[in-house]
């Protein structure tokens, strides 16, 4: 199946759009941005070159993704989650910071498999969220979150984990809802198999 543009979206024409993924009313998705298959880009997005989505993804409605920020497959980025890629912005018009080469401070964001941003968060350029990780609505990631990690607050702190499936993680780290087993991992957990 083909992907489903609404007719007041503007997609660039060296844009890549995935089979089935669906773009929807006043977004925009520049030349050089590349969405994977089977997405949902909600109302009112922004996607700028150089921005990867995999597979799978929903980004909700009015969402911005600056040129260095990378989905993996599986991602859901709830609405309004704001996104940076310059820990030292300054009007390109401004003639003092005429000099700054954008590939000189744009500082990559990727987001891993299966993680989850909740609506409002607020991602700091250059961080990374782990694989099936969950950042609480309105929290500020101003440093790494590991993988399965629970972060909330501003600035973010871990509170708990979560399982692939979604639930919260006990202190066993076996999933009460799934049945899934978890171990430490360095920072984060993996899944025990």
């Amino acid at each position: 199946m083909r992907a489903r543009i609404h007719p007041s979206a503007l997609v660039d024409a060296g844009a890549v759009i995935g089979d089935a993924t669906r773009v929807w009313q006043f977004s925009v998705v520049k030349e050089g941005a590349r969405i994977g298959r089977d997405c949902n880009v909600g109302a009112h997005c922004y996607v700028e070159w150089g921005v990867e989505v995999g597979d799978g993804c929903t980004v909700k409605n009015e969402v911005s993704l600056w040129e260095g920020v990378t989905l993996e497959d599986g991602v859901f980025v709830g609405p309004n989650a704001v996104f940076t890629n310059d820990l030292h912005p300054r009007s390109a018009r401004l003639p003092e910071a005429r000099g700054r080469k954008l590939s000189d401070v744009i500082k990559p964001t990727l987001v891993r498999r299966g993680a989850t941003l909740g609506a409002g968060s607020m991602i700091l350029a250059g961080v990374k969220i782990g694989r099936f990780a969950t950042v609480g609505l309105g929290a500020v990631v101003v440093r790494d979150v590991p993988d399965h990690a629970v972060v909330v607050g501003n600035p973010a702190s871990r509170v708990g984990w979560a399982c692939v499936c979604g639930k919260p993680l006990p202190a066993s780290i076996k999933c009460g809802d799934c049945g899934r087993r978890f171990k430490r991992a360095g920072a984060g957990l993996s899944e025990a198999k």
